[in-house]
Order: structure tokens, then sequence, then C-alpha cells
């Protein structure tokens, strides 16, 4: 019987591991969810980045084949016709017309988690520290009953 109740300290030790590798291992919970808020926000990059280039593609049919908006946009972008003359006044901003920016690269950050060695040396010390208890519970019966 007492040999039974040394192994619930391996089994304990055991335990620990398991359930410590569950919630915070690398494939753990605690990863699970940092990995699933960066595909949200991957996911949401990802739909600007495609209204981005619908705009930017839209732009692009515009100039192709819409004479008035080609003019338009030349106007803008300080060109004139040849029948067009312009006095350039030095020292005022030129008004650009901003046009929509290409996107930005997203990054995901890695999922912070503890290592299985660690994992491994707190489980062991619950086990040790659980066979250590359990030895001296016996030594101080041993001791008590011997007196």
């Amino acid at each position: 019987m007492k040999a039974v109740k040394y192994l619930f300290a391996l089994w304990a030790s055991l335990l620990m591991y398991v359930l410590l590798a569950v919630v915070f291992g690398p494939g753990g919970i605690l990863a699970y969810r940092q990995l699933v808020n960066e595909q949200i926000k991957l996911e949401e990059n990802i739909n600007g980045l495609r209204l981005i280039n619908r705009e930017l593609e839209d732009t692009m049919n515009l100039l192709l084949y819409d004479r008035d908006y080609l003019a338009l946009y030349a106007r803008e972008q300080g060109y004139a016709t040849e029948q067009e003359r312009f006095i350039r006044i030095v020292g005022l901003a030129l008004n650009h017309n901003t046009r929509i920016s290409a996107g930005e690269v997203f990054f995901p950050a890695r999922p912070q988690y503890t290592e299985g060695r660690i994992l491994r040396i707190i489980a062991f010390s619950t086990g040790i520290t659980i066979l250590l208890c359990m030895a001296l519970f016996d030594f101080l019966r041993y001791i008590r009953d011997r007196e």
C-alpha cells in the first residue's frame, strides 16, 4: 500500500505537466488565443488592402478610358494643355490631391508561451515536493508509533 501511495507523486507530476502544457505550452490555450487574435488582425488588414486595391483599380481604369478624368488628374499634377499657360508663384505650397496609399505591411506577433523544458521542471518539482511530503509524514508517523 505504501508503494501505491508513492506512485501518486509520479501521477501528480504527470498531471501537473499535462495541465501546464494544455494551458501555457506552445500548443496551449493561451498561445491559441493569441494566434486567433493575430489572425483577426491579418484578416482586417487583408480586407483593407482589398478596398485600397479596388479603389486604385477604379482610378487606373478612369485614367485609361476617361479623357475628362485624365485631364483633371493632369491638371492636379501641374500639367496643362498647349493653349494654357501657368504662372508659378514661389513660396506657396502646391495643393496636390493626395492619392490613396498602397497599404501597409502587417507583421503578426509571435505567440507567447512557456517552453516545455520549464514545464517539465515545474512538474518534476511538484512530484518531488509531494514525494518528500509523503515521506516526511511517513517518517513522523514511524517516530510517533515507535514511542
